[in-house]
């Protein structure tokens, strides 16, 4: 449950701060809800990476289906010799989602654990 809400809120305030700041401000929202909402570091990874991969990678989609992929067929041609603009749709994801992964796993490493007595 707390993973399933702590993508939720990744995405959200994701959105939310995107609409305000670049693109590095899912780090920051991917940082901040693993901060403040205690995760394993291997599931605040898991969160971090999988809420910006389906905010960036949904994004990507509809701006890409916006301009009818005149973009992403060029640039996929351009970069990766093949016309598949879906393959640079699912590279932008993978990328925020690291970005926000790492984020989210260097904000559950920096929080204190609860001492046991």
């Amino acid at each position: 449950m707390r993973f399933v809400l702590a993508l939720i809120l990744t995405i959200i305030l994701g959105y939310i701060l995107g609409l305000f700041l670049d693109w590095w401000s899912i780090s920051l929202a991917a940082f901040i809800v693993a901060l403040f909402w205690q995760q394993s570091p291997g599931r605040a990874f898991g969160s971090g990476f999988l809420a910006v991969f389906l905010l960036w990678g949904t994004l990507a989609l509809v701006i890409d289906v916006r301009n009818e992929h005149i973009l992403s067929a060029r640039m996929s041609e351009l970069i990766l010799k093949t016309g598949l603009p879906v393959v640079m749709i699912l590279i932008t994801g993978v990328i925020g989602g690291l970005v926000g992964g790492v984020s989210a796993l260097s904000a559950s490493v920096l929080r204190p654990a609860k001492r046991s007595r």
